[in-house]
């Protein structure tokens, strides 16, 4: 299995759009948009003459070895190891010092590197493609960075804001300026349910929706069906939302989150959602559930969001 899924560069400079797929090992809907997509790449100025693609985009696979035996991780979650201190220990260390989501950090890490000293963009994009283990909606996460909420809620999915204050060491925490030369901006993307193969197809509409919204591809070249699948899939649910709270989980607690909770699901304060080593777990707050974790590895239990007012 190869660390690269594909690259496909345009004609004329514009942006490094860099996805992931697969950065938990059992999410193989990212991997699957992003080779699907790559492909449809190579045909589109044939079957479309007047189709012109700016900037270059970068398909990878996340976690190899994680994906190769559709577990989430194999020692830790590699997207909560992103952070400058972790990666410069990486950076340095000798492989026998690393271990196995080390190691991939270290891969990524090095052919990001690669590709911003090769292209020399103005612009890095970091598109996150994820699922998740509990059904009922699609969303997308950003950082304060109002280009990013932009891009959020141009994949017509809700957008999620402060969950960079709930969770550490995700590559919404690294890719950004600070880190990088050229501008950077990321977004994370969820696509529904791991096993939904229509999750594969929001994949697809998101990443279209992302290269239009950064200037890759031109509005009028972008099928209004990949609007109308994401609109479809997100009525009713809030445009923006906030995070309230995340109940964060270790192995030796034994958590279980009580059956049939949904993403997006209202919830009472007071209201049992799990239970632990411990005993019950309630809700602290009135809102909705984001992320009820029904599988066996996982840092968080589940998040509360409320939604925002937004124009």
């Amino acid at each position: 299995m190869q660390r690269l899924i594909g690259q496909y560069t345009g004609v004329e400079k514009g942006p490094l759009l860099i996805c992931f797929g697969g950065m938990h090992g059992n999410e193989p809907a990212g991997i699957q948009a992003l080779d699907l997509m790559l492909k449809m790449l190579e045909v589109e100025p044939i079957t479309n003459p007047e189709f012109h693609f700016r900037g270059r985009l970068v398909g990878l696979r996340g976690n190899l070895k994680a994906i190769q035996r559709n577990q989430r991780f194999l020692v830790k979650d590699l997207n909560r190891q992103w952070t400058p201190e972790n990666i410069a220990r990486i950076k340095t260390a000798s492989l026998r010092e690393l271990d196995a989501e080390d190691q991939e950090l270290r891969a990524l890490h090095s052919i990001i590197e690669a590709e911003i000293e090769t292209y020399q963009p103005e612009k890095l994009v970091v598109l996150d493609l994820h699922t998740t283990t509990a059904e009922g909606g699609i969303f997308s996460f950003a950082t304060d960075d109002p280009e990013s909420v932009r891009i959020g809620i141009e994949l017509h999915a809700p957008v999620m804001k402060g969950f960079l204050n709930g969770i550490r060491g995700t590559t919404l925490h690294y890719f950004n300026s600070n880190n990088f030369d050229p501008e950077t901006v990321g977004v994370a993307f969820e696509s529904g349910q791991h096993n939904d193969p229509l999750s594969v197809n929001r994949a697809i509409a998101a990443l279209t929706n992302c290269m239009r919204t950064i200037g890759c591809v031109d509005t009028d070249h972008v099928e209004n069906r990949h609007d109308q699948l994401l609109i479809e899939y997100s009525k009713h649910l809030p445009k923006v939302a906030e995070l309230i709270s995340n109940h964060s989980i270790k192995p030796e607690d034994h958590f279980v989150m009580n059956p049939g909770y949904l993403n997006f699901q209202a919830v009472k304060k007071g209201e049992e959602l799990a239970r632990d080593k411990n005993g019950p777990i309630c809700a602290d707050a009135d809102g909705l559930l984001l992320m009820p974790l029904y599988q066996n590895q996982g840092d968080d239990g589940f998040f509360l969001i409320e939604p925002l007012e937004w124009n």
